[in-house]
């Protein structure tokens, strides 16, 4: 009698042949539908499905209300207040109660709280703003150059990178304010945006140059480069717009930061001057109200605060929409 392998048993195929078969008819499953394309609708771009992702999500909702309304304070202050923050202080309203055109009440020297908050939205989000658009510009030309041309020019970018990211920001700054008292207002602004941009760029650099050696890689650059264009033009048009996502991610959420970097120093006296009004200005002149009259230092405390929150939470909800993994 021939031994049976137990592993592979033997199926009598009679006992196949009588078993039932249950296939469901093609009019009645949903395989086709599911499996259907739609070619008449073109397919989303990165950007349509961010936005489609930032419509669903709250937080950027409410980020961006709030930044809605910090623009108009900064752009439009006279919308929320008729007064002008160097003109109406009488010290007969030494910190006097709120009243219908003062609803934050008056300060030590009798002005409006209220319009110096709306009137310091300028200059601080202003100095933020452009800080932000010139480290942009900076940092993502230095690593767009590093990532795309490689080679001794990105070892060169790299170790000044290097150099420039071990020096404190703020340090360099004090050093260098310092020397820079007595300017002008506008003076001012361009002096503390420019010292922000020069000592901020290598992160923007780093993250530009791995953006691009990313896309650097991809197909439809081997065949531009087939094509014969030129290496100036599918940097600008191809690579550049290819790895832009992480440079706006990481610009949103500077953004805040650069807007704190502002205040730390006008807070030490070395960033915007007194006639400015700045919200950083204005905690310096009611710290030594803490004790007494803590709400003089509350209220611009309290802006600064809410000012980097909206800017921070955009910048966290822009992230996970273009960020596949974050969203992950």
């Amino acid at each position: 009698m021939p031994e049976t392998d137990l592993t592979h048993p033997v199926t009598d195929v009679t006992d196949l042949a009588t078993q039932p078969h249950f296939v469901a008819d093609w009019d009645e499953s949903t395989v086709g539908e599911i499996d259907a394309l739609d070619e008449s609708v073109p397919p989303a771009s990165l950007w349509k499905e961010a936005g489609r992702k930032l419509i669903r999500r709250p937080t950027f909702i409410v980020a961006a209300l709030m930044i809605v309304v910090i623009l108009a304070v900064t752009i439009f202050p006279t919308w929320f207040s008729a007064g002008d923050p160097k003109a109406g202080c009488l010290l007969a309203n030494r910190f006097g109660p709120a009243t219908a055109g003062a609803p934050l009440g008056f300060d030590q020297q009798g002005c409006n709280v209220w319009t110096f908050i709306v009137y310091g939205a300028r200059p601080s989000v202003l100095v933020g703003v452009l800080a932000m658009l010139a480290v942009l510009l900076l940092g993502g030309t230095i690593g767009a150059l590093a990532g795309w041309y490689g080679h001794w020019l990105d070892a060169i970018l790299s170790r000044l990178g290097d150099i420039f990211y071990a020096i404190p920001t703020v340090l360099a700054a004090l050093v260098f304010l310092n020397s820079q008292k007595g300017k002008g207002g506008t003076t001012m602004v361009f002096l503390v945006v420019g010292v922000i941009a020069v000592f901020a760029w290598p992160q923007m650099a780093r993250i530009t140059r791995g953006a691009v050696l990313s896309v650097k890689s991809s197909d439809f650059i081997t065949a531009s480069r087939a094509l014969g264009v030129s290496n100036r033009k599918i940097l600008l048009r191809h690579v550049l717009p290819n790895a832009a996502a992480p440079m706006i991610v990481v610009a949103t959420t500077s953004l805040g930061t650069y807007i704190v970097l502002e205040a730390t120093l006008s807070f030490l006296g070395l960033g915007l001057p007194l006639s400015m009004h700045s919200w950083g200005s204005q905690v310096a002149s009611a710290q030594g109200l803490i004790r007494n009259h803590p709400d003089q230092l509350f209220y611009p405390s309290a802006a600064l605060a809410l000012t980097v929150l909206a800017f921070i939470m955009l910048g966290d909800a822009v992230r996970d929409a273009l960020d596949p993994k974050a969203a992950r």
